[in-house]
């Protein structure tokens, strides 16, 4: 590690960090506001009242402002693969650039083609035509999330690949394989309907505000409904892939899974940390366990969701840096001895290789081959160095799931009001349902914060360490490349919030029908 310049790694993820949890602010909503649209105008269509044609021509406007800054940030964050990533790139390459060059390819162009369409084609196009358009885009708008998550769902879980060792790169040997991970499967699944729940909040919290004004009632009522109903499907659709997703952490990535819940010490029964406040953190000085200065505990939960029993082990962070022999669970100690072992295996096959000597070339290539599973291990000497920032982590997944059943709740009530009671005087309802649009976002970035910082310090897990995938820049560079995005995002952001606020007031002072 001496050899990394580590302020160029910490800039260079602050960076990409910046980059994407900006995009991320704007990709969700399209994701999910593509469908209720859709929904909307397939009504309108359906039954020919104006009404439905105007509150489907209202959402289409929010969603025109966000698409368009999203697309800007989603562009810029592609160029960061290249321009602050190039060693990963190198490396994986020929894996991660396949969903990507599809993505541009097939999805976005669908989506694209179409969004023209759905803007300009009112009384220009028929009705049968327009509605496909609108469709086409929330399919369009879906496939691009679903090829870029693909993409990230392998380097959480790398998969269909072989290491080239005299290019250095890895190349995909089973599309399919990448294609069906059941980590991307899982993490695609679980994206969009978490990003269908931010939709159906936004929908459902800007409808509360025009209740909240006494304006514009048959409007919110009917935004309301469809969004609520979409809500509630899809919170309970993401409840099961995001138990699914537990289970394939557990599986793959069992020190994220272990961070979560900030579990140090290895149990079989093991309870759920429904609710706790950590007192300390391990620090590779003092790697002591965690201290809750309060929690409650569910218990055997933990195991039931790692393993669909109760009784089962789950390994805690100690367990997985020091080993436990009792469950075969490999020492970090162990895996560090490897992974040199493959780093030094490699250097001396090319080593061998350019000296023609094919017999220690092959013999140094098949120790390498033993034990590339866990190259990335070799880069670091110290194993506290390969546990994630637990705090956060812990705090991050209890913020996500509990904003989720919030969420749930809300879709429930905003249906029961709207069949079994004015849902126009329930004024602390709709205060709720307001206030939960900035919730919806935090949960959202939560669950990123959980996936990404979880994993950490790996860009591809147990092979790739993210010091070794930065590209070699002045850290100085990239901390200047830094405040301009932070600049130019934060304003994109303010601009679009002012454009979507007027745009809301404009339709507040419209008189209903």
């Amino acid at each position: 590690m001496e050899n990394f310049d580590l302020a160029l790694v910490d800039w260079s993820r602050a960076q990409f960090a910046l980059t994407a949890m900006y995009h991320w602010i704007f990709v969700p909503l399209t994701l999910g506001i593509s469908f209720i649209i859709a929904i909307m105008m397939t009504i309108y269509v359906k039954t020919g009242d104006e009404q439905w044609k105007k509150i489907t021509k209202f959402w289409l406007t929010l969603f025109g402002i966000n698409f368009a800054i999203g697309v800007a940030t989603g562009i810029i964050l592609e160029f960061e693969f290249g321009t602050n990533w190039s060693n990963y790139s190198w490396f994986v390459g020929d894996i991660f650039g396949a969903p990507l060059a599809i993505e541009g390819i097939l999805a976005f162009f669908l989506e694209s083609t179409f969004i023209a369409i759905l803007f300009f084609g009112w009384g220009r196009v028929s009705q049968k035509f327009h509605l496909v358009s609108a469709w086409l885009v929330a399919i369009g708008s879906n496939l691009s999330a679903l090829w870029i998550l693909v993409a990230n769902g392998w380097m959480q879980n790398p998969v269909g690949m072989t290491f080239n060792p005299d290019t250095a790169r890895n190349e995909m040997t089973n599309f399919w394989d990448v294609l069906l991970s059941p980590t991307a499967i899982n993490k695609f699944l679980h994206t969009i309907t978490s990003a269908y729940v931010l939709a159906a909040i936004f929908v459902i919290g800007i409808s509360a505000w025009f209740l909240l004004k006494n304006c514009r009632i048959i409007f919110a009522k009917r935004s309301m409904l469809v969004a609520a109903v979409f809500g509630l499907l899809s919170a309970l659709f993401m409840l099961m892939t995001g138990d699914e997703s537990a289970r394939q952490v557990f599986k793959d990535q069992p020190m994220k899974f272990a961070a979560m819940e900030a579990h140090y010490e290895g149990k079989t029964n093991a309870p759920l940390v429904a609710f706790g406040i950590l007192q300390k953190a391990p620090t590779v000085k003092n790697p002591k366990m965690n201290e809750f200065v309060f929690k409650i505990e569910i218990p055997n939960l933990l195991s039931y969701m790692a393993a669909l029993d109760s009784k089962a082990f789950v390994p805690g962070i100690n367990d997985l840096i020091n080993g436990n022999e009792d469950h075969n669970i490999v020492s970090y100690y162990e895996k560090i001895k490897t992974g040199k072992l493959a780093i030094k295996a490699l250097s001396k096959y090319k080593y061998a290789k350019e000296q023609g000597d094919k017999v220690a070339a092959a013999n140094q290539l098949q120790i390498f081959r033993d034990n590339y599973h866990y190259f990335g291990y070799g880069y670091y000497n110290n194993p506290y160095k390969l546990v994630p920032n637990v705090p956060v982590i812990f705090y991050a997944f209890h913020i996500m799931v509990g904003l989720g059943m919030l969420f749930l709740l809300v879709f429930i009530l905003v249906l029961f009001y709207l069949f079994k009671k004015d849902i126009a005087k329930a004024r602390w309802l709709n205060y709720i349902a307001l206030w939960s649009i900035p919730l919806a976002y935090i949960a959202s970035q939560s669950g990123w914060i959980v996936a990404e910082m979880g994993r950490q310090p790996w860009v591809v897990q147990d092979l790739m360490p993210t010091l070794s995938a930065v590209s070699n820049l002045d850290h100085k560079a990239v901390i200047t490349t830094f405040i301009i995005f932070a600049i130019t995002f934060t304003t994109l952001l303010i601009a679009e919030i002012k454009i979507m606020l007027t745009q809301i007031v404009k339709e507040s002072k419209i008189k209903e029908d």
